[in-house]
């Protein structure tokens, strides 16, 4: 097994579901389409940990300069395995390292378990071994959604579109098939997503502008949190 790390600009934009079917339309005809794409896209689900004071999260909300996320990821509950994934923003670049974890591992992990990460030889395994024991980390949501996502080689250049994101506190049983999630934003909202390494290819950009949004600051983990705490209250 080995570490992937990424690292790239990333931007954000809530537009409607019309401008989301403009868009993929166009981004057909000059984009390769992710090989995972589909007919509608495919899923996403992540377990997201946070400290026992949801540092990440205020962090996040507070706009520190330097801060991070940590999240186990599937794409089928029948998975096998899961990615364990740390994102942490540099200024205006985000780095994500990923590693395969086994499905019993992330299970325990899920648990709030972390020693199955001493068995795995990466450095990475160890960060977050100690990271996450020191900080008193915990399991705190898991957040799914539909993603459709094209790619462009030149500057690893995805865009995404992700939409019926739902969140549950419930369990955190990353590889249950039928969780009782709740909706997170409205169905007809969809969270356009646009990474790149340096620049974004001009062509892109172009298909890109005419969507008349304003960039969006926050993550699906804050939105899933934020509507969490709405109902405690």
């Amino acid at each position: 097994m080995s570490v992937r790390e990424v690292l790239r600009e990333e931007k954000k934009f809530l537009i409607s579901v019309d401008e989301f079917i403009f868009l993929s339309h166009k981004l057909d005809q000059v984009m390769q389409g992710d090989p995972h794409n589909g007919t509608h896209g495919y899923m996403i689900r992540s377990l997201y940990f946070d400290t026992i004071y949801d540092t990440d999260y205020y962090e996040k909300l507070s706009g520190v300069e330097t801060r991070r996320k940590i999240r186990l990821r599937c794409y089928d509950p029948n998975s096998d395995f899961a990615m364990l994934e740390m994102k942490q923003k540099q200024g205006s670049n985000q780095m994500k390292r990923s590693l395969k974890v086994v499905r019993a591992d992330a299970e325990e992990m899920a648990r709030g378990n972390y020693s199955p990460l001493l068995k795995y030889p990466e450095p990475f395994a160890a960060e977050c071994y100690g990271l996450m024991n020191y900080r008193c980390y915990r399991p705190k949501t898991i957040v799914e959604y539909n993603r459709k996502a094209y790619i462009a080689k030149e500057n690893r250049i995805r865009v995404t579109f992700d939409n019926n994101i739902a969140s549950t506190e419930s369990s955190f049983d990353l590889f249950n098939p039928k969780l009782n999630m709740n909706p997170v934003l409205d169905k007809y909202d969809v969270v356009l997503e646009v990474k790149f390494n340096g620049f974004l290819l001009d062509y892109i950009r172009q298909l890109i502008n005419p969507v008349n949004r304003s960039e969006l600051s926050v993550s699906k983990y804050v939105l899933a949190l934020q509507n969490s705490y709405k109902t405690r209250l």
